[in-house]
């Protein structure tokens, strides 16, 4: 356990945001510190909200960072970059970020402690490294901090919304617009608390930006942006405006078309600033996150097998002969598919 102390020297900010700013800890961090009243105003337990005064004195007992009792797991990593600081996984469909009730076992946090020698210990025992995460059926960037200098520094990167998120999603129907913006707020789901929903019951401030990339007949394919980084916020978002993310059997329907489990969602783009070298990581652009959409993907593995691989080869050369199609679309036995073009 450690002790420090500060004296504020300016009113107004939430004790969150103070702590943040003057110390190593992340907003996050301090939310959970105070929750466990183990930070003091003047001596006594105050909420994250809390708005601090000229000259109050704050303490924090802050926890030594707990012996990891997770296992590490050999479990291979589609590794899009890595340095000291910092390494960036495309994580696949189906893996779970962090090990949580029923799945203490082949998660993103199992596959790194095997991977890397150090990760930062500011989340904790379960949630090593991790600085924020995807859903288990997105598949897509995931950026996991190797010590607690870049832990911080994403983390208020994150919460300034200077890193820069980007995802792709397949929606059912034709959106009217080419492009808008979603601004409603997302709270739990009263009548089933497994589910997010639009609604303005204790809920929180939900943006995204959506742009139309391509028009299918009964689908849209859209760019995605977040303002802000809610549970679900494109799924509940998306099923908001009668357009659910294809194959989403949580917010819309299961697509027997596709015969695919899972939503046809993923995280494309993640930039960040490295806290060392204050440069942005150049990420190798992944086939799996630029033509296909929600793919199991693995590094040394591949979703698809060798036969997969030679039939599709041979339908396109088929289609390359063929004049007046524009696009195909494959699908595989693993619930994945794929897009091509006829000049590709």
């Amino acid at each position: 356990m450690s002790y420090t102390e500060w004296i504020v020297e300016e009113s107004g900010a939430r004790l969150d945001k103070y702590l943040s700013e003057v110390s190593e800890l992340s907003r996050t961090r301090v939310q959970d510190l105070a929750k466990e009243k183990k930070i003091f105003v003047n001596g006594k337990a105050e909420k994250s909200s809390y708005k601090v005064q000229c000259g109050d004195t704050i303490s924090c007992d802050v926890p030594e960072n707990e012996e990891l009792n997770v296992q590490a797991e050999d479990i291979p990593l589609d590794i899009l970059y890595e340095d000291d600081d910092i390494i960036v996984i495309n994580k696949p469909k189906g893996m779970v970020v962090h090990p949580a009730p029923g799945n203490y076992s082949g998660t993103l946090v199992n596959a790194l402690l095997y991977h890397c020698k150090d990760l930062s210990g500011i989340n904790g025992v379960i949630r090593p490294g991790i600085v924020h995460r995807i859903d288990k059926d997105t598949t897509g960037c995931i950026v996991a901090c190797k010590n607690d200098l870049a832990h911080n520094a994403i983390a208020k990167q994150l919460e300034t919304k200077q890193c820069h998120r980007e995802y792709i999603a397949l929606v059912d129907g034709n959106i009217a617009n080419e492009a808008g913006v979603i601004d409603a707020p997302i709270g739990r789901d009263r009548r089933d608390r497994q589910k997010m929903t639009v609604t303005p019951t204790n809920s929180k401030d939900a943006r995204t930006h959506f742009k139309v990339k391509e028009r299918f007949q009964h689908y849209t394919l859209l760019d995605c942006s977040l303002e802000t980084g809610r549970t679900h916020q494109i799924r509940v978002h998306m099923k908001y405006i009668n357009h659910p993310v294809t194959g989403d059997e949580k917010y819309g329907r299961k697509c027997a078309m596709m015969n695919q489990h899972g939503q046809s969602l993923g995280k494309i783009d993640f930039q960040e600033t490295n806290p060392s070298t204050h440069q942005t990581p150049e990420i190798a652009p992944n086939h799996s996150t630029q033509s296909k959409i929600g793919t199991t993907t693995r590094a040394g593995t591949g979703s698809k097998s060798q036969s997969d691989s030679q039939n599709h080869t041979r339908i396109m050369n088929d289609v390359r002969q063929t004049s007046g199609i524009e696009r195909i679309i494959i699908f595989f036995k693993d619930k994945t598919f794929i897009a091509y073009t006829p000049d590709e």
